[in-house]
């Protein structure tokens, strides 16, 4: 399909996830606005766009006014808000900011879109740390959440929690077309190995040969979906129709391991099996468990994760040796 004439802004767009949504975009004829200030983002993940004359890259602060950078012209048909810090180590490293960009960010773009591009579609990157360490196994979107909201996290997950309540105001009051994606455990090419979470960690350790630290007794579980899946279930919220206000998850419920398992699936993939584990304390308020219900999204848009852990580890590894 010819969609040429569509334009879309991503903040965040030099981030793991933010850079391969790009892709995806311009594959399929969009015009795209991207935006990132490289606190986390890495310019390297759009060298390959430089001479794409459809991609526009502006460096920016996005917990300012969006008029501040955005161009006074620009009308989008969808703005996809991945901006921010998404690892413990670096959210930690940045709180405000964090919080900033989750919340006073996500109002000054849904002001801009109520007042020059009210029929945009406005997709909120949430995460599946809204849920904290969860009472509830596998995690819906109706479930609450058991968040610690003065804690080591909370910089992030309340800063999240806010945003969709700002994006509930704008679906609800002003009556703006906003949609919330929960994202749970992504990895894949592209993946910053320093930013301090379960797969690059052990990704990294295993290329130089290291052990491979694992937090407390290695029980606790994470559920693990590739981007390609994670991006194709994005697209589908911008894109289809009739889901203005929805929450939706995005993750693979497949996929879920205990740390333990992890490390020895990452060995397995990268050819190290003899490597050794290393056991640290557990970070505080580190949830225990975490895999999504993705009830509503085969529902509502058809979507299902497609790659395996064991696939997607494969690619990734291929994609060092390229």
């Amino acid at each position: 399909m010819n969609r040429s004439n569509q334009t879309a802004v991503i903040t965040g767009v030099a981030g793991f996830v933010g850079s391969h949504l790009c892709d995806a975009l311009l594959k399929q004829g969009y015009s795209v606005y991207g935006i990132d200030n490289f606190i986390t983002g890495q310019a390297k993940n759009l060298d390959h766009l430089e001479s794409n004359s459809d991609f526009h890259f502006i460096r920016a602060d996005v917990s300012q006014p969006a008029a501040n950078y955005l161009p006074k012209l620009l009308e989008p048909d969808v703005v996809y808000h991945l901006a921010s810090p998404a690892s413990p180590p670096r959210y930690q490293a940045h709180p405000v900011e964090t919080y900033l960009v989750n919340s006073i960010g996500t109002h000054y773009l849904l002001q801009y879109l109520k007042t020059r591009a009210s029929q945009a579609r406005f997709i909120f990157a949430s995460t599946s740390e809204v849920y904290g360490d969860p009472t509830e196994h596998p995690q819906s979107e109706s479930y609450w959440g058991n968040v610690n909201p003065n804690g080591v996290r909370s910089c992030y997950d309340e800063a999240k929690r806010l945003g969709e309540t700002i994006c509930g105001v704008h679906t609800r009051d002003f009556g703006m077309d906003v949609r919330i994606v929960r994202i749970f455990n992504t990895y894949g090419p592209r993946m910053d190995l320093a930013d301090g979470r379960i797969i690059p960690n052990f990704i990294a350790q295993v290329r130089s040969d290291h052990p491979l630290t694992v937090y407390g007794d290695g029980s606790q579980t994470r559920s693990f979906c590739y981007v390609s899946d994670l991006v194709e279930g994005i697209l589908l919220m911008g894109t289809l129709q009739n889901l203005a206000g929805e929450t939706i998850n995005l993750g693979n419920p497949n996929e879920e391991h205990t740390a333990i398992q992890t490390a020895e699936l990452v060995k397995n993939a990268f050819e190290k099996p003899g490597l050794e584990l290393l056991f640290k304390d557990l970070p505080g308020d580190d949830p225990t468990r975490r895999k999504p219900d993705i009830t509503k999204a085969r529902a509502l848009l058809n979507w299902s994760p497609k790659v395996s852990f064991a696939e997607g580890l494969r690619r990734v590894r291929d994609s060092f040796s390229n």
